[in-house]
């Protein structure tokens, strides 16, 4: 049974830093690929980041480009995303993803086969 269990959420003002961790258990969390999206109340899934099974690639939205930085330990079965120079658009819920299927590099986060329940981000002007 595939789990993700996020970690590190919380209520920041802008211009703050947080970080994000997900632990994985239940595959071969070094074959797979991994990455976050968020959702805020009333609207779309949103892409943040996306990281290769390697950890050697990854992949940001514009927004948070230069900002975000999403890394993963696969000795430790963990993901993270460090967030500095939060802003009030950056506040949703952030979810953890996995795709344990072939070719996931093709895909983003949003996409993939299993989701944490998410942590809460919450950036105050």
């Amino acid at each position: 049974q595939v789990q993700l269990v996020e970690s590190g959420g919380g209520s920041v003002q802008a211009g703050g830093s947080l970080r994000l961790s997900c632990l994985a258990s239940g595959l071969t969390y070094r074959y797979t690929c991994m990455g976050w999206f968020r959702q805020a109340p009333g609207k779309e899934r949103e892409r943040v980041a996306r990281i290769s099974p390697d950890g050697d690639r990854t992949y940001y939205r514009d927004s948070v480009e230069g900002r975000f930085t999403i890394s993963r330990d696969n000795a430790k079965n963990t993901l993270y995303l460090q967030m500095n120079s939060l802003k009030p658009e950056d506040t949703a819920m952030y979810f953890c993803a996995a795709d344990s299927r072939g070719n996931c590099a093709l895909r983003w986060p949003e996409e993939y086969n299993f989701w944490g329940q998410g942590t809460q981000v919450t950036v105050s002007s």
